[in-house]
């Protein structure tokens, strides 16, 4: 039996204790918890449209994968949530800067809200360690 590790970089802040992991790995398989566009101190970062917030969340998610040791190529599942589906170009321009090659499968939803109201764009994703390209 796989145990459940979690990885942690510091790059990303860690939420509170109790509330949830940004990152666990069972058995080579990373989990990523929905990111959003959050300073150090986990406030929101205002101003920022739909590409600004999903660079700094596809950052996170590499940092984060790195962690677990992998590499962005090892993402192989996105589910991105969106509150303005029409400014979907913008999220899928930030994700042609990460992934090249073989894109991660992907989910896009329009939702009515996410945490905040200067949260535009939450992303997250499954990756198998060290099956990507190098």
């Amino acid at each position: 039996m796989s145990s459940i590790t979690r990885a942690v970089s510091p790059h990303v802040s860690e939420p509170a204790d109790g509330l949830w992991s940004n990152c666990l790995v069972v058995g080579g398989v990373a989990y990523l918890s929905g990111m959003t566009a959050r300073d150090r101190q986990m406030k929101a970062v205002e101003g920022l449209d739909e590409y600004e917030q999903s660079r700094i969340i596809f950052t996170k998610l590499q940092n984060l994968v790195e962690a677990a040791g992998g590499r962005a190529s090892d993402i192989v599942k996105l589910t991105i949530f969106v509150t303005d589906i029409s400014r979907r170009e913008l999220v899928w321009k930030a994700r042609q800067e990460f992934f090249s090659g073989n894109f991660p499968a992907c989910s896009l939803v329009q939702v009515a809200a996410l945490a905040e109201p200067s949260i535009k764009v939450e992303i997250e994703g499954i990756a198998h360690i060290g099956a990507g390209a190098g």
